[in-house]
């Protein structure tokens, strides 16, 4: 069965939906997407690697879970709903900001999404059950772990993973507050230098923006 997204323009109002695959050839249309990064109680994010089945970006490291929300749903319940298909536990999530960006891979097609970012918090020791087709592998990371990491293999990791953790100071101001000793670390100076350029390394023409509410 074709699975299809929704379209929407430039301040996020939904205008029709289309397929997910034409959606995401090298001139694919605007569409609603979400990341969801989840984290561990000391601050560690779990990151995921995408099954080498992939279309975009197999391989590569990606924030926990990414997907496209249905027509029912909000960015809150798409995320909790994809959560236990992809990752095999459930989690409450947690809403904190959107951004839009437009990103090629190779000459095999792109990203060109309206992306909300969501948050939410696990055990260290939670059993993950991963979907073969989607995911290969999982670790956990810490800010000053993907600093090193990212000062030699930036284009292993996704570009929306990065400008979702970039952007993580313009949350909500009630999330700020609820998660703030999960974000001090990843809020430092140094691992947004290391963002801003490994950004700029998957995406040179600045091609991508925070979304007011």
């Amino acid at each position: 069965m074709e699975e299809y997204v929704i379209l929407v323009d430039k301040n996020d109002n939904p205008i029709g939906k289309e397929e997910k695959v034409k959606c995401h050839l090298p001139n694919g249309k605007l569409h609603r997407a979400f990341t969801a990064l989840l984290f561990d109680k000391e601050g560690r994010l779990l990151l995921t690697r995408r099954s080498s089945s992939k279309m975009l970006w197999p391989g590569d490291w990606d924030g926990t879970v990414a997907s496209h929300p249905r027509e029912s749903e909000t960015y809150i319940s798409s995320a909790e709903r994809r959560m236990p298909e992809e990752v095999g536990i459930p989690c409450k999530m947690d809403y904190l900001f959107k951004f839009e960006y437009h990103v090629p891979y190779k000459d095999i097609g792109s990203e060109n999404e309206m992306c909300g970012t969501l948050i939410g918090i696990v055990d260290k020791n939670a059993k993950f059950s991963l979907v073969d087709d989607e995911i290969s592998e999982l670790k956990w990371i810490t800010p000053k772990e993907l600093i090193f990491e990212l000062k030699d293999n930036t284009k292993i990791y996704c570009p929306w993973m990065l400008i979702a953790l970039y952007l993580i100071p313009l949350s909500k101001k009630d999330a700020l507050q609820k998660f703030n000793e999960i974000f001090k670390d990843w809020t430092q100076k140094e691992i947004r230098e290391t963002l801003e350029k490994a950004i700029k390394l998957h995406l040179p023409d600045n091609n991508w923006r925070h979304v007011s509410d």
